[in-house]
């Protein structure tokens, strides 16, 4: 298990190290700036022994001006370099991260079904956002301070060794103090800060899902509720901070503490070495200098290790999440599903979401043949599988190997690219994702890039577009967070609209209809039917009165499908379940007996 580490670590490693490479020009240009700047603050501290010990005591006017233009002109240098590498090396850890984001982004939306089942929203929120927003702080101070620091310290060391050999060792013993110290708690630091972004991740989980339902908890007046369980969560992630800050500050004061020992050993042993006349009045200022100067970037490194941890941290999230493979596979030679008929078919199809027990199956050995341009509905009781039948079509799940195959004119669903199979189908849901945006940005979604003539048309065969026109700014009016400033019934016309726009081969309708009134829903079947012509559709019904002119209704139990035949057929039939679920529909009672069991 050991030896797997350093191979994660290598991996995630290479993964960063490959955002530099489309702005290697960027990179290239802030290395060159941070070596000018650090090699620009190494002349100082020799040039002031020169001041000090030659060109004052002899009174060389001439080196004295001419020197100090000298590094007036360096220091302007310096200036440009400093701008530089302030303003084009944030630039580019601000571009990493815009590709770290768009790759996350890019890789989620590739994910399936399942994957959201068990991931909150607002965990995938903290590491789109914050996460990559450290990994960017990272990108642009890791390199850049540690080159800078890494010139610093030998360029120190090295002219330290030409001024006093001795006073420079024991200097290092206490340097060598200080990395075993640094080491020592690294560990701690690197575990709280992932706490923390851990503690960041469900505290943001629980504000968006909060806020989400704000509606349903003032409806219930369990503000106090929703305070509590957010307080909870508040806590939590004060508390990783708390813990983070904690070794954090004994990281900073140990090494604060070491160093400034390790100046206070500089300046004693200098004293006594220029009491010994050992050394000149210059040589210790100049020496001083390159003491201050080496415990620079030490401090810099020092704070450096908080961006480190926390942009670590994040960066380890995002390789992990980048890491997580779609169980969605595509095979290399798939097809696209060119101007297909309609054709549906299962083939003793199997499926379960949980793979323990025999009794999690929620299709066994399930078979129908649906030909083109027929409309199939389908009835019966919740959990008998009505949604993960139309949910198998467009692979939202994938039926296992060995557990039967899906046909889509004649073509195994799995031998199809995913994007043209879905292309090629149309869903309305019962609960319709409005986006936050226009009416014609919504409808535009069913064919992005859509004229204005084909998004009214669309909306005029889903008899939405009069409305439209009643409101202040028509298409364009803002239809607010999950569409809250539509009802019901012009939330399912929009969705509806979508499809048109859309014009896909195969509809899938499932219970688009069971949350409307009476009314709202005879107007919207009546849109349904429009959609439904020339199109296989399969209709998953609470309603029966919904799909009585279907061609064929299936009703199914948890023992799979029970009856099958047209509405008529299925109301002779004496004991039969739909004829009981349809007669049971005024009096709201649904006898046990109706689940089949």
């Amino acid at each position: 298990m050991l030896c797997d580490i350093p191979s994660h670590k290598m991996q995630i490693f290479r993964r960063f190290v490959r955002y530099y490479k489309p702005f290697k020009g960027l990179f290239i240009l802030d290395m060159i700036c941070a070596t000018l700047t650090a090699a620009l603050d190494l002349i100082f501290p020799i040039s002031s022994r020169w001041y000090i010990d030659n060109w004052i005591p002899n009174r060389n006017i001439q080196m004295i001006i001419i020197f100090s233009c000298v590094l007036f002109f360096l220091y302007i240098i310096k200036m440009i370099a400093s701008y530089i590498m302030s303003y084009y090396g944030h630039l580019l850890g601000t571009y990493m991260e815009g590709d770290m984001r768009k790759d996350l982004f890019i890789h989620i939306q590739q994910m399936p079904f399942s994957y959201f089942d068990n991931m909150r929203t607002g965990q995938l929120m903290s590491r789109i956002v914050g996460d990559l927003r450290e990994v960017s702080e990272m990108a642009h101070h890791g390199p850049e301070d540690l080159f800078i620091s890494m010139i610093m310290i030998i360029g120190s060391f090295i002219i330290l060794m030409t001024i006093n050999p001795l006073i420079t060792g024991i200097i290092f013993i206490i340097v060598f103090l200080l990395i075993i110290f640094s080491l020592a708690k690294r560990t701690k630091l690197v575990t709280t800060f992932r706490g923390v972004r851990e503690s960041h991740a469900k505290i943001n989980a629980r504000i968006e899902s909060s806020i989400s339902g704000i509606r349903s908890t003032k409806s219930y007046t369990n503000e106090s509720y929703e305070i509590d369980k957010f307080l909870e969560k508040n806590m939590e992630y004060v508390e990783s901070y708390r813990k983070s800050y904690k070794h954090l500050g004994e990281f900073s004061a140990g090494n604060n503490f070491l160093m400034d020992l390790l100046s206070l050993a500089a300046i004693f042993t200098g004293a006594l070495f220029v009491y010994n006349g050992t050394i000149l009045y210059g040589e210790l200022v100049a020496y001083l200098l390159y003491v201050a100067y080496f415990i620079t970037p030490i401090r810099r490194l020092i704070q450096f290790t908080q961006i480190f941890q926390s942009g670590y941290a994040g960066f380890k999230r995002f390789h992990d999440l980048m890491e997580t493979k779609s169980d969605m596979l595509e095979k290399e030679d798939a097809v696209d599903l060119t101007y297909p008929k309609g054709k549906i078919e299962f083939s003793n199809v199997s499926f379960r979401y949980n793979e323990e027990g025999e009794d999690s199956w929620i299709l066994n050995d399930f078979n129908i043949e649906i030909e083109p341009g027929m409309k199939i509905g389908i009835v019966g009781t919740s959990g008998v599988g009505k949604t993960t039948l139309v949910h198998l079509i467009p692979r939202f799940y994938d039926v296992k190997e060995g557990n039967g195959i899906i046909f889509i004119d004649d073509i195994n669903i799995k031998d199809l690219k995913l994007e043209s199979l879905r292309k090629n189908i149309g869903i309305v849901y019962q609960d319709v994702f409005i986006f936050y945006g226009t009416i014609r940005e919504n409808i535009e979604f069913g064919k992005p890039g859509a004229t204005d003539e084909e998004i009214i048309r669309a909306a005029k065969s889903a008899k939405l577009h009069d409305f439209i026109m009643t409101l202040p700014e028509g298409y364009d009016t803002i239809v607010g967070e999950r569409g809250i400033k539509l009802s019901g019934g012009q939330k399912q016309r929009l969705a509806i609209a979508q499809v048109f726009l859309k014009n896909p081969p195969i509809l899938i309708l499932d219970e688009a209809t069971s949350s409307l009134d009476s009314h709202t829903e005879i107007e919207i079947q009546k849109s349904f039917d429009d959609l439904s012509k020339g199109r296989t559709t399969i209709a998953v019904a609470h309603r029966l009165s919904t799909i009585k002119n279907a061609h064929e209704i299936l009703v199914m139990t948890k023992k799979g499908i029970a009856e099958r035949g047209t509405h008529e057929e299925l109301m002779q039939l004496p004991n039969g379940i739909y004829r009981k679920l349809y007669n049971a529909q005024s009096s709201g009672y649904i006898p046990d007996d109706l689940n089949g069991n």
